[in-house]
């Protein structure tokens, strides 16, 4: 590389810090004790709660990674601390991955990483950050460094860590899929999500394009580049106290649904720390749990599904027949007061498009067919002017949202579960197909990238139709069960024996209850309050005391949501 270049970046001298700065193993201890999973607001300090966990691997996942072996050291010299001495660098079949080189008690601290050897957009080069617009997110920022230091050769500030992170054809995000195998998860809405994402990569990557240029050096990096920078990022990248940033060594955990850790960034002593939640013997792989995403965010944002992941969830849409005479009415009520619809990570959804998550138990709160989704059937089950009136008056004199209540014709409110349930059920013979057609999808090449693919693709359409089956099986119950105003006969099956108790004392209060028997519950206090702390974004959340629900019966719920 040209001289003139190589002058103007030139590292800075990074920050020093010893091992006697980095502990903290008092603080951390209590803090394990009290499983306060809050985020707490001390002066210059912040504490910030992720989740990981280490499960056993006996056939031979611990392998040396030759490659990395210098990784470390490397990484140790650059920060002029310890960052681990428990924990080693190996190969698993997800990748390079990090496992425990000796015994691990509970409370201990596994590693510490300075802030100075974190990557964050305050590395961007002078020059190339006075040419990008005050628009490029974060994100294509940290892309671009990755980029540039790649181009220094001896002179890269991040070399090794660069070439740990996975090349083009160890990636198997669907943004790297071909037109030929994204057509296997055509059925699934992660297939538009993949060409949304990836036309979003292309604006962003034109919008970096004129900087770039201006280095004759940099003028070489393409499209395809700067996706497999973008991925690394999206992938990889932490919310800590200075934004979104890769923090090397602590990105090599892969994903485990179940966890009980913390992570803390420390504002004060400028670093990171993970501490063991458990004993863990050598050659056991420490796991991060990513957070509770179903295999659509899984395998669009990290490029990996789970067999089977309890938190798979499924779009399906309802629309609005233009040949409906209300539909212009219809659809004005629906953008008034329909709440906005979220997916798994808070994006935004189209006001006819709605999440079911798997129906575990007909009562359980927050599972399985939302409430808009049935507010929406019952809307466009709305014959006159008239009931739409009513709607919107009912929704007025409640909490302001939409046709969360039954309609009054018992027979409008059963059409509107019909419409379900026959929407539900052609989704499944879509899916179904989809599934089996993958069995006669025959591979473009030799390599194994496409099998692999192909069993990420079935890992996707299964789990979506497992969630869809549950909530077709909830639906006819519904029905089955609706008892109908001019019938008073009811199966010696509903009864269940008593056993007395003096002290049960049942409130009289009259309660709205749908065909099913459930009812709308309605939040009455907040009883305190907790931030989910993921990988690239924090949730917050409050817990919730009911109506008709004791204090025991609170529940968790988003923040956002129950402000709406």
């Amino acid at each position: 590389m040209p001289p003139h270049f190589l002058a103007s970046c030139a590292p800075e001298n990074n920050d020093v810090f010893t091992t006697t700065m980095l502990h903290g193993g008092s603080r951390i201890s209590k803090l394990l004790q009290s499983r306060i999973s809050l985020s707490f607001n001390f002066p210059h300090r912040f504490l910030f709660k992720f989740e990981f966990s280490s499960l056993f691997q006996a056939k031979g996942l611990n392998t040396l990674d030759e490659e990395s072996v210098e990784f470390l050291p490397w990484l140790e010299r650059k920060a002029g601390a310890k960052i681990s001495s428990v924990l080693s660098i190996g190969k698993s079949p997800h990748g390079r991955s990090l496992f425990a080189s000796e015994n691990i008690q509970s409370g201990d601290c596994i590693l510490k990483v300075p802030y100075s050897v974190q990557i964050t957009p305050d590395n961007l080069l002078p020059k190339i950050k006075a040419l990008l617009s005050d628009k490029i997110e974060t994100i294509s920022k940290l892309a671009v460094i990755l980029l540039v230091d790649q181009k220094m050769d001896q002179d890269s500030r991040w070399g090794p860590y660069i070439c740990c992170l996975p090349q083009h054809g160890e990636i198997h995000s669907t943004i790297f899929w071909s037109e030929y195998e994204l057509d296997m998860i055509r059925q699934s809405s992660v297939y538009q999500e993949t060409l949304n994402q990836k036309a979003k990569i292309e604006k962003d990557f034109a919008a970096v394009v004129p900087a770039l240029q201006q280095f004759p050096d940099l003028e070489s990096i393409t499209l395809q580049d700067f996706m497999c920078a973008y991925f690394s990022v999206t992938s990889r990248a932490w919310e800590s106290p200075k934004g979104l940033s890769l923090i090397p060594f602590t990105d090599f955990m892969n994903h485990d649904g179940v966890s009980k850790s913390i992570v803390l960034f420390d504002d004060d002593k400028k670093l990171s720390e993970v501490i063991a939640d458990r004993n863990y013997a050598p050659g056991e792989e420490i796991l991060i749990n990513y957070g509770k995403l179903p295999n659509a965010s899984l395998l669009l944002d990290f490029g990996f599904t789970l067999p089977y992941n309890i938190h798979d969830q499924v779009e399906i849409q309802l629309n609005i027949p233009y040949d409906d005479i209300l539909h212009e009415k219809k659809l004005e009520l629906l953008q008034h007061l329909m709440p906005k619809i979220k997916d798994a990570i808070g994006r935004n959804c189209s006001e006819d498009t709605f999440i079911i998550k798997e129906v575990r138990s007909p009562q359980g709160k927050g599972k399985g067919l939302p409430q808009a989704l049935r507010a929406f059937a019952r809307v466009l089950c709305c014959n006159s002017p008239q009931e739409l009136s009513d709607l919107a008056m009912e929704a007025a004199r409640i909490d302001g949202r939409l046709a969360r209540r039954p309609l009054k014709d018992s027979q409008r409110e059963f059409k509107a579960h019909q419409m379900l349930l026959s929407n539900i059920t052609n989704s499944m013979q879509k899916y179904d197909a989809a599934i089996k057609s993958l069995a006669l999808v025959n591979s473009p090449s030799t390599s194994n990238t496409f099998a692999l693919r192909r069993q990420m693709a079935l890992d996707l359409l299964t789990g979506e139709l497992r969630v869809l089956r549950s909530a077709s099986a909830c639906l006819p119950v519904v029905d089955a069960t609706r008892v109908r105003e001019d019938s008073d006969i009811f199966h010696v099956s509903m009864l269940r024996r008593y056993r007395s108790d003096p002290t049960h004392v049942m409130p009289v209060e009259e309660i709205e209850l749908y065909p099913d028997l459930s009812y709308e519950e309605e939040p009455v206090e907040i009883l305190t309050l907790d931030s989910k702390v993921l990988r690239s974004r924090t949730i917050e959340l409050v817990k919730v005391k009911w109506r008709h629900r004791g204090v025991e019966g609170a529940t968790w719920e988003r923040k956002e949501d129950m402000m709406k």
